[in-house]
């Protein structure tokens, strides 16, 4: 299968299922709650395929445009209802039962990300463990007194067990001054040793790309070792080969392919010294890095390809596993954090705090959905936990057209006494539709500009 035809796949699975457990949420409480349910429809417009199941005869249907889908209801607002069927109609529910009824579809998003997260934590996840290197001079690490060696525990209190878990706690953390990590060293009297870390430097393109890296948390992983050399490119030309290990650049030691990425992309176009280990051999070799443009800024590259160490891989490799009920816990606890993460970057987003550039569409998910099947089943796993609470926030947002603002009308209704007129609905509706239509066109735009 094509690279393209893997993706489109990934992205439909991706998509179905969400979409499905999305709908099937508002399905089964509207069912609990009396409501006669019409339509089931994966996908919106021209009906292409459907069956009738059931006592009430339930269209099941999957429609031509497959980017969403609906529960249609018995609802005098939209058509005819018998007069057996008036008391199963949506709209002469009570208030409390057509909130529960609307909400339920983001709530099931959200119940499966955490099932997911759950699932995985099961499973086990692999990753490595939080062991850094010595911090550069002039890094926020450094000014941490933070010391090679130093294995990361927690996080502002909060345990990590892998250089992910640590990232994602410093990344939760993005907006703070500082953190607090917990050091597996002691000190004299016996006691963690705790450093506070100061989360001031970091500029706004730091957050988008690395911020361990520029906050000076640099992992431990041994000298890189050159997988390939790129034909013409500097390395090359220098006579780097495969196989040499990079155990430093003018003089400063490299502790993981990162290191050595980092040390070259800074000196655009300026002679380097890459000392490596060949046959037993230690060599300095010259190399004078090309310069080239990237997001607006002129960065060095060498033209090799790295790996990690395999001794090195298998020293710090970690499987974060916990028992059913803890790992439930666990991945609850995780949808939270990233629900509120994803709220506030809403909110930053809102406010100019943060770029518009982090709102995705439909190509670079399905970009990423084909890269997370080809990563294995876990990865894929936590992506489709990861989109579908995207999916349960985004739908919850005071937006007409939008789950959300629906419950913002019911809202309104409780205040008031009454439903809103038709008339504040339909420009709701209207204004719901505009601020969807920019959206899309903001998401496909930075889709394209990714692409491109």
């Amino acid at each position: 299968m094509s690279a393209a035809l893997y993706k489109i796949a990934a992205f439909a699975v991706t998509l179905g299922v969400l979409v499905v457990f999305h709908e099937l949420g508002h399905y089964v409480v509207a069912r609990l709650a009396g409501v006669k349910v019409l339509r089931f429809s994966v996908g919106f417009g021209r009906v292409v395929w459907s069956r009738a199941v059931g006592r009430d005869r339930t269209e099941w249907a999957l429609s031509a445009i497959p980017l969403g889908g609906y529960v249609k209801f018995a609802d005098e607002r939209e058509g005819y209802v018998g007069a057996r069927d008036l008391p199963r109609a949506f709209n002469r529910q009570s208030v409390f039962r057509r909130i529960a009824i609307v909400a339920a579809g983001p709530i099931a998003n959200l119940l499966l990300a955490a099932l997911l997260f759950g699932a995985t934590y099961v499973a086990g996840v692999p990753g490595q463990r939080p062991l850094l290197a010595d911090p550069p001079a002039a890094s926020a690490a450094a000014a941490a007194d933070i010391l090679a060696g130093d294995e990361v525990k927690a996080v502002d209190g909060e345990p990590v067990r892998s250089w992910q878990e640590l990232r994602w706690r410093i990344v939760r953390a993005q907006g703070d001054a500082t953190v607090s990590l917990t050091m597996s060293r002691t000190d004299v009297a016996g006691e963690p040793v705790r450093r506070r870390l100061s989360l001031t430097g970091l500029k706004e393109r730091d957050w988008d790309g690395d911020p361990l890296a520029v906050l000076g948390l640099r992992p431990d992983l041994g000298p890189p070792v050159i997988d390939g050399v790129l034909p013409g490119k500097p390395a090359a030309i220098a006579g780097l080969e495969p196989g040499d290990r990079i155990v430093a650049i003018d003089g400063q030691p490299m502790h993981s392919p990162g290191d050595v990425s980092a040390a070259t992309n800074a000196r655009p176009g300026e002679r380097l010294v890459y000392g490596v280990q060949r046959d037993g051999r230690r060599l300095d070799i010259p190399v004078t890095v090309e310069s080239v443009e990237q997001d607006g800024r002129r960065i060095g590259l060498a033209g090799v390809r790295l790996r990690i160490d395999p001794a090195a891989a298998e020293r710090l490799a970690v499987t974060v596993r916990y028992g059913v009920v803890d790992a439930l816990d666990a991945g609850v606890r995780k949808t939270w954090e990233l629900s509120v993460f994803t709220v506030r970057m809403l909110g930053r987003i809102l406010v100019g705090d943060a770029s518009l550039k982090n709102i995705s569409g439909p190509l670079t998910m399905a970009d990423i959905a084909g890269q997370s099947a080809q990563a294995g089943a876990l990865v894929f796993v936590s992506y489709l936990a990861l989109i579908s609470i995207s999916l349960g926030v985004l739908n919850l947002l005071p937006i007409p057209l939008l789950d959300g603002g629906h419950l913002l009308y019911y809202l309104a209704e409780l205040i008031k006494g009454s439903p809103v007129s038709d008339r504040v609905f339909e420009v709701g509706q209207r204004i719901g539709m505009a601020m969807l239509a920019v959206l899309m066109a903001l998401a496909l735009f930075n889709d394209v500009s990714r692409l491109f």
